[in-house]
């Protein structure tokens, strides 16, 4: 920061400082530099001369405060995309076929959108904990649903069925903590003349009868997808309940959502504040809700025809997570797409390609595509590795692998890259990976592997290439290149045998990448 004064000349003082920058020893080292240069007419030049520089300069010092501030929060953002999500405690749900004839019932009927008691059933395929309901037809039925709920609860609740109608509660279609069968049929008969009165056009499929869930410390979440027209399907989180609207806080993220990502939406919102806990209020089960964001999205990738989605409300508190009312509106002409969702922004993890196999040794093991939370496997990985093996890989000698260094081989574009790993049957060790990594013009590919040292000749540096070669030839590439290890006959024999079917396989000697 400089202030012109009548002893000192400012494009001096800016002299000296772009003197200072040029002669430092490590010229990569130097942290980053904002300047703040005061007065109109007399920091003109020496702001120039900074600019020419390529170095920030601001007029004023709440500008650069500002400037300092976008540069924080951009290391903050680089920093939190680049960490590793928690190790998976197993597979995902993949309820797409469940989930794809509940949507085919629907669509013989003529409907896009799925009742209440459909729409909680797909959600429960994919995991997402829900109150079990039943239907009836008419308000008899409610009394005889009813009386057998009521001998394993003290009430249940009774609401009105019909496309027409989104929000029941608008028209006193949902009614509360009945008690008896009687209080139960009279409600629907209430909900009959009330939809009568003012929907005469809905079209009134019954009644949808269900125990009362009382859980007084319980938090009203609201949980939906919705269709954007740029980025595709959204995930959003917020405060849920008939007030959704009023209070407005809602947060949105793009699918596929881990873990971590799914606890960083609900950062964003301000019930979270709340669900941590407060006062005698105990903090709500933040990893159930964390989960059935997860197995949202995962829905979402799985069941390309679903248009969107309301889960309003899902109560959350410290026993756990429960979907009380869902709605689900479906595209009839993408029921039958098979995932991964083609409109997604990002693509997902590509759970086609897993598959298992056995080394020649016997062995089975597990080739699929890398994930995030492999990151903690490649300690062990590394620590197998000659010295020898690394130099090859990585064309230079390399003693640490930081979390920074490891993270860009873990966390990548599935749309630009790949890489297959060999795991264990435990999916506890990593045996060996398989990388590519396409062009711009996702025309050509550049490919590497490796294989844990004690693990050379069982036929696995084999396989992963079989593996990626059938990926590259699925993705359309033309041309699929490598380097290989003249004097590693194994290497220069895999690089001979794949060239004839995806030609040309470069081999350069004598330090070229083994692969």
């Amino acid at each position: 920061m400089n202030c012109p004064t009548a002893l000192a000349s400012s494009t001096d003082a800016a002299q000296a400082v772009l003197d200072a920058i040029a002669q430092a020893p490590h010229p990569r080292k130097v942290p980053p530099i904002l300047t703040n240069w005061l007065g109109q007419d007399a920091a003109h030049e020496a702001r120039q001369k900074f600019r020419a520089a390529g170095i920030p300069t601001y007029e004023s010092p709440n500008d650069a405060i500002q400037g300092f501030f976008y540069l924080w929060q951009y290391t903050k953002a680089q920093e939190s995309l680049m960490r590793a999500p928690p190790k998976s405690t197993g597979p995902t749900t993949i309820a797409d076929e469940a989930a794809r004839a509940i949507m085919r019932t629907a669509v013989r009927s003529g409907r896009t959108l799925l009742t209440e008691p459909e729409s909680k059933a797909v959600l429960s395929a994919f995991g997402i904990p829900t109150v079990a309901t039943r239907v009836a037809t008419t308000p008899e039925d409610v009394a005889d649903i009813a009386h057998a709920l009521l001998k394993q609860s003290e009430s249940v609740v009774v609401k009105i069925l019909s496309d027409d109608i989104s929000h029941k509660s608008d028209i006193g279609g949902v009614r509360l903590g009945l008690r008896s069968p009687q209080e139960a049929c009279h409600a629907a008969e209430r909900m009959l003349a009330r939809a009568a009165e003012t929907c005469p056009q809905a079209r009134i499929q019954g009644f949808t009868v269900q125990p009362m869930i009382v859980r007084k410390q319980a938090h009203e979440l609201l949980l939906g997808v919705y269709e954007d027209p740029l980025f595709g399907p959204m995930i959003l989180f917020g405060s849920g309940g008939t007030a959704t609207e009023i209070i407005n806080d809602t947060a949105v993220a793009l699918p596929p959502l881990d873990t971590t990502l799914a606890l960083d939406l609900m950062e964003q919102t301000r019930v979270c504040r709340l669900l941590k806990g407060y006062r005698d209020r105990p903090p709500a089960d933040l990893a159930g809700i964390a989960s059935a964001l997860v197995q949202l999205s995962q829905l979402v990738v799985d069941c390309p025809a679903v248009k969107e989605l309301d889960i309003n409300p899902l109560i959350a508190d410290e026993t756990g997570v429960i979907a009380l009312d869902a709605r689900i509106r479906i595209d009839p002409d993408l029921v039958e797409m098979d995932g991964p969702n083609p409109r997604l922004a990002i693509r997902p993890y590509p759970n086609q390609w897993e598959r298992w196999t056995e080394t020649e040794d016997g062995e089975r093991i597990l080739i699929r595509p890398i994930k995030p939370a492999d990151e903690h496997l490649y300690d062990n990985f590394v620590a197998r590795l000659s010295p020898e093996d690394i130099r090859f890989r990585f064309l230079a000698p390399r003693k640490e692998f930081s979390h920074k260094f490891v993270a860009r081989f873990t966390q990548i574009d599935y749309a630009r890259a790949m890489a297959f790993v060999a795991l264990n049957r435990e999916e506890t060790e990593l045996y060996g990976i398989a990388r590519l990594a396409a062009d711009p013009d996702y025309t050509k590919g550049e490919y590497a592997i490796i294989v844990r040292s004690d693990l050379k000749g069982t036929g696995l540096g084999w396989m992963l290439m079989r593996n990626l070669i059938r990926y590259a030839e699925r993705e359309g590439l033309q041309e699929l290149t490598g380097d290989a290890w003249s004097r590693i006959r194994a290497c220069s024999k895999c690089a001979g045998h794949w060239a004839s079917r995806f030609p040309p396989t470069r081999k350069i000697c004598p330090c070229a990448r083994c692969g």
